[in-house]
């Protein structure tokens, strides 16, 4: 599914449409994604306008001036479009006309209405409207560990949170209470660029290698937002674009391929952790 990086770019696609934008137009095509929609979801909405756009781990979040906040989670083949254009394209586009577009609305600012829709082939993506001052404590985001990206996350973070854990370090960055909106993908490159074993317990990292860790994560997450996301298969971002991060892949992927480091003549090679791929170098990343 769509990791941080990805749901980055669509916030940022989004935000200059719809921040001082109004709500208008709004339709709701079905009474459910991969849960129903809130009650009363387009009164809710409708004539409400949108105060910021934010990103908490995966999730896209909408303060509104009516006092909740729109809460949007793409799953694995959500997409948003704006005036008919995707917010980024995977390889294998999912579609998005027709049945697939489950709601839409018009973004009026500046005396211009811009269209938006909300498409989902699988239909995993989710959405919810949560008073704004109860975000925090909702139990979609309590309980969750800092942005990778702000200032909450450090390698002393890590530290305390790894301290005497047995599993995995490759594990433990997935675990959302520890590090928020890690997902696959980044992780298994992350690793790869501070020359740490998936396999290793959390628990046995070093400081120094910590602090490695901590600022190879954020340099791996920039570039990948930079780049505009990965597109593997549904993902797409707000302004039709194309994300190219995928091409810089330097283990995610190439399981039986060389490695791309430097004098190394090991293979990428693929174990299944947490029931998720991990690929990783074992002659680069070592215990």
């Amino acid at each position: 599914m769509p990791e941080l990086p990805e749901v980055e770019t669509v916030r940022r696609g989004l935000e200059p449409v719809l921040v001082g934008a109004r709500l208008t137009r709004l339709r709701q095509n079905r009474p459910d994604l991969r849960f129903p929609f809130p009650d009363r979801f387009v009164e809710r909405l409708e004539g409400g306008s949108v105060e910021r756009i934010d990103r908490r781990a995966k999730y896209l979040l909408a303060a509104l001036s009516t006092g909740e906040t729109w809460v949007t989670h793409l799953g694995m083949t959500g997409r948003f479009t704006v005036d008919g254009e995707q917010l980024g394209e995977f390889e294998e586009p999912a579609p998005i006309a027709g049945k697939h577009e489950h709601m839409s609305f018009c973004a009026l600012k500046d005396g211009r209405a811009t269209r938006v829709g909300f498409a989902d082939a699988r239909r995993f993506g989710f959405m919810g409207l949560i008073p704004t001052d109860q975000v925090e404590t909702h139990p979609w985001f309590v309980g969750m560990g800092p942005e990778p990206l702000g200032n909450g996350f450090s390698a002393a973070h890590l530290a305390e949170v790894f301290d005497g854990k047995k599993q995995t370090i490759k594990v433990s960055l997935l675990d959302q209470r520890n590090v928020a909106g890690l997902g696959n993908i980044y992780v298994c490159e992350a690793l790869y660029r501070a020359r740490i074993s998936p396999l290793i317990a959390a628990g046995k990292l070093s400081k120094p290698r910590l602090e490695t860790l901590a600022a190879v994560i954020r340099d791996v997450l920039n570039d990948a937002i930079a780049a505009g996301g990965s597109t593997l298969k549904d993902f797409a971002n707000a302004e039709g674009g194309q994300g190219y991060f995928q091409h810089r892949f330097d283990v995610y992927g190439r399981e039986g391929k060389p490695c791309l480091g430097e004098g190394c003549t090991g293979l990428v090679k693929r174990v299944v952790q947490g029931g998720r791929s991990t690929f990783y170098c074992p002659s680069c990343q070592r215990r």
